[in-house]
């Protein structure tokens, strides 16, 4: 493990090419990497983060436009992030988790969905989507790994239905199981 001290900032053309190599790394595969792709080449990143230690990209995270069927807000969902091998469990996700809602919010998004491990996002604010009588596409998801937070008080009020990811990620998932 390499010890460090990243700072966080919105991603830039320049970072796209440490970016793609980050994920595949990470994931020992294309797959998140792709997906990262398609969805800039859709135009469907809300906020994208990467940290960055003496120049060079460590970790990255995207949310992008996400949907409640029937409910008039604005959320985004929490997918993907990495953190490169040797810097994962120094916090470095977490600080990409905290300045990636920040700027969420200050984008006028009223909630985050996130599919992931309850233990880890429960610390960022997140609750189980179904404590909101909110649903995710798929029902083989497990009920505690789909999530939610509001990023105001009362973002969720009155509103429940399927939430759904931006149609890109059914795509590339599809591609990859093919």
């Amino acid at each position: 493990m390499i010890y460090c001290m990243a700072s966080n900032r919105i991603e830039c053309l320049k970072d796209l090419d440490q970016v793609r190599d980050l994920y595949e790394e990470a994931f020992n595969e294309p797959v998140e990497a792709d997906l990262v792709e398609v969805l800039r080449e859709s135009d469907r990143i809300a906020v994208a983060m990467v940290a960055e230690a003496d120049q060079e990209i460590i970790g990255h995270i995207i949310f992008s436009p996400a949907s409640i069927e029937g409910a008039d807000i604005k959320i985004a969902g929490l997918a993907t992030m990495a953190v490169f091998p040797d810097f994962q469990g120094q916090g470095i996700g977490s600080g990409l988790i905290t300045d990636g809602l920040d700027e969420c919010l200050s984008l006028g998004y009223d909630a985050v969905i996130v599919l992931g491990y309850p233990d880890f996002y429960s610390k960022f604010g997140f609750k189980t989507a179904s404590e909101f009588g909110i649903r995710p596409q798929c029902d083989s998801i497990p009920d505690d790994a789909f999530m939610i937070r509001e990023l105001h008080t009362g973002g969720l009020e009155n509103i429940s239905g399927t939430a759904h990811y931006a149609h890109e990620f059914d795509e590339i998932m599809q591609q990859s199981a093919a």
